[in-house]
C-alpha cells in the first residue's frame, strides 16, 4: 500500500481521425464542388417550383407548400452561399464507388413514397429502414431488423398516435 500514484502511459497507435483521412477518397477540386453547389441550387429552385404548384395559402391558413418552398428556398440559399464562400473550405471527395450508395439511397426512398398511398406507410418505411441499416449501413440482419421494427414503431406511435396526422397506414 504505497502512498504515491502510479502514472499510466497510453499509448495511443494512431488518431482515428488520421486513419480516417488516408483512407477517404481524394479530393474532387473546385470544378466538382461548383458543379455540385449548381445541382443542389437546381434542386431547391425545382422544389420551390413544385411547392408554389401545391398551393402556399397564408401564415394563418397555411397550405400543403408552404414548408416544403421554405426548405426549397434555403436550400437554394445555401447553395449559392457554398458557392460563394465555400471555396475557403475544404475540397469535397471524388466520386468512389461508395458515392453510388447515396443513390441506392435515393431509389429506395423513391420506392417508399411509391408504395407509401397504396399499402401504407408501415411495410414500405420497414422494408426501407431494414434495406438502409443492412446494406447500406453495414448492420447485422439481427441489428437491422430490431431497429428497424422500433424505427417504425415509434413512427407509428408519433405521427398516428400522438399527432393523428393523416399518414396512409394499415393499422
Amino acid at each position: 500500500m504505497g502512498t504515491a500514484t502510479e502514472e499510466h502511459d497510453v499509448h495511443v497507435d494512431g488518431d482515428p481521425a488520421d486513419e480516417w483521412a488516408d483512407s477517404a477518397p481524394p479530393p474532387a477540386g473546385p470544378v466538382a464542388n461548383l458543379a455540385a453547389c449548381l445541382v443542389t441550387a437546381g434542386v431547391g429552385a425545382a422544389g420551390a417550383v413544385a411547392a408554389v404548384a401545391l398551393g402556399l395559402g397564408t401564415p394563418a391558413q397555411p397550405g400543403a407548400g408552404l414548408w416544403p418552398l421554405a426548405v426549397s428556398v434555403a436550400v437554394v440559399v445555401l447553395s449559392l452561399a457554398q458557392v460563394l464562400i465555400g471555396r475557403r473550405g475544404g475540397d469535397g471527395e471524388k466520386f468512389s464507388r461508395y458515392s453510388w450508395l447515396s443513390l441506392a439511397g435515393l431509389a429506395t426512398l423513391l420506392g417508399l413514397v411509391a408504395l407509401l398511398p397504396v399499402i401504407g406507410f408501415e411495410i414500405p418505411s420497414l422494408l426501407l429502414s431494414v434495406v438502409w441499416m443492412k446494406f447500406l449501413g453495414g448492420e447485422s440482419w439481427r441489428s437491422a431488423v430490431l431497429y428497424s421494427v422500433l424505427v417504425v414503431g415509434v413512427l407509428y406511435a408519433v405521427f398516428v398516435g400522438a399527432l393523428g396526422t393523416n399518414v396512409p397506414h394499415l393499422f
